[in-house]
């Protein structure tokens, strides 16, 4: 139903959410992580961007069927918060970023573990 390389894309952005969540899980919170710049809001940050570009890959690969378990504001939102993190790193706003984690995280991955069980 879905090609390899879509699913190997879903999985990396599950595998991505699974380590923002350790990260938070062991700062004993996201407002903690994210105060940590040198370790915790970097590895969060990154993580997020990989997240951003692995749906614009979807996206331009023409994978709409696997994209239409996922919210069109997800997709751009997350491609667009990619494009804060590298273009303004320094500017980027963590209360936008602490939201993204706490509601639109959980709800990505909902729909990714969705993606890989109609396979």
């Amino acid at each position: 139903m879905f090609s390899t390389k879509a699913l190997e894309r879903i999985k990396t952005i599950i595998k991505k959410i699974e380590f923002i969540q350790a990260i938070i899980d062991e700062y004993g919170g996201t407002d903690k992580a994210l105060e940590d710049e040198q370790y915790g809001r970097a590895a969060i940050l990154m993580h997020l961007t990989s997240i951003g570009e692995q749906f614009d890959k979807l996206l331009h690969n023409g994978d709409l069927d696997v994209l239409a378990f996922f919210e069109k504001e997800d997709i751009k939102g997350s491609y667009n918060l990619r494009n804060f993190i590298a273009h303004d790193y320094e500017g980027i706003d963590l209360y936008i970023v602490e939201d993204v984690i706490d509601k639109r995280l959980p709800i990505i991955l909902e729909n990714a573990k969705e993606v890989l069980e109609q396979t």
